[in-house]
């Protein structure tokens, strides 16, 4: 299994790993099967979309925000619930298909870890087959 260090700057982004990812598989000497990619956090996820245009992940934590408010009144004691729902919702976990090498992306996507609690330092593990 491998394992990333992704640092993240602020509060809420989606960092692109695609090249990361990538990497990991061509490193791998597989050249077909599945790339099972995993975050092991409660307040990120991981998520497939465009990254061609950045506005789209702004309009995905725009939407996010809308959704899940900070100042709602939420009972979590660390006062990070809506990270919580937010990475719930998102959701932990990928699995991505390669075939020579390379992972089997539509021509618009990336792959992308979401950070809801951050600046941090997140680990993406991954476990190629």
């Amino acid at each position: 299994m491998n394992e990333l260090s992704v640092p993240t700057h602020r509060k809420t982004e989606f960092v692109e790993i695609t090249e990361l990812v990538q990497r990991a598989v061509a490193e791998s000497g597989l050249t077909d099967g599945i790339c099972f990619i995993y975050c092991p956090h409660t307040t990120a996820g991981l998520t497939i979309n465009e990254n061609a245009d950045p506005s789209v992940a702004f309009d995905i934590i725009t939407a996010l925000d809308s959704l899940v408010p900070q100042g709602r009144g939420w009972t979590h004691a660390e006062g990070n619930a809506p990270a919580h729902i937010k990475a719930s919702l998102i959701g932990n976990s990928l699995q991505v298909a390669f075939e020579q090498g390379r992972l089997r992306l539509g021509t618009w996507q990336g792959i992308f870890l979401c950070e809801f609690d951050g600046p941090r330092r997140r680990s993406v593990w991954i476990k190629i087959a």
